[in-house]
């Protein structure tokens, strides 16, 4: 079973999220973009055309949504602009789980899914386990807390 409190002390002890949470902020930023880069630098498109995730390239990158986006290549960067909203991970990019309980959480790109042609990242592995044992059921209620728990 879910604990959201125990989540929600994980989450918060990391310095990245931490420093998110400061009352400066009235809210989190769309996309989760550590130092402004987007899943960490790996190329969004290679989820969906290599069954993994790929390292993106400096030299291969773009503005969207206020952070950087880097690609393995220039067909990559391409693919991505003509559809982002199809290859960028739902919820900004923070944990899917997270976002279906109400909160938000970082996310690492070794902890990914791609149901119905959407790609969702978890805060890791273990988190996604729990997340696959009921996608839809989670898909449901992240929609429903989507974009409001960027407010909190």
């Amino acid at each position: 079973m879910f604990n959201r409190r125990s989540f929600l002390i994980t989450a918060l002890s990391s310095p990245v999220v931490a420093s998110l949470a400061t009352p400066a902020l009235a809210a989190k930023p769309e996309i989760y973009a550590p130092q402004g880069l987007a899943i960490k630098g790996y190329d969004p498109v290679g989820y969906f055309t290599q069954s993994t995730h790929v390292k993106g390239l400096a030299q291969h990158s773009l503005n969207w949504k206020g952070a950087e986006w880097r690609f393995a290549s220039a067909d990559t960067m391409a693919t991505f602009q003509a559809n982002p909203a199809g290859f960028a991970p739902q919820y900004g990019g923070y944990c899917a789980f997270a976002v279906a309980h109400g909160a938000t959480a970082k996310t690492d790109p070794d902890a990914w899914t791609i149901h119905e042609g959407k790609l969702y990242l978890n805060f890791n592995i273990s988190v996604r386990t729990k997340w696959r044992k009921d996608i839809p059921g989670f898909v449901s209620r992240a929609d429903q807390n989507w974009p409001t728990v960027l407010e909190a």
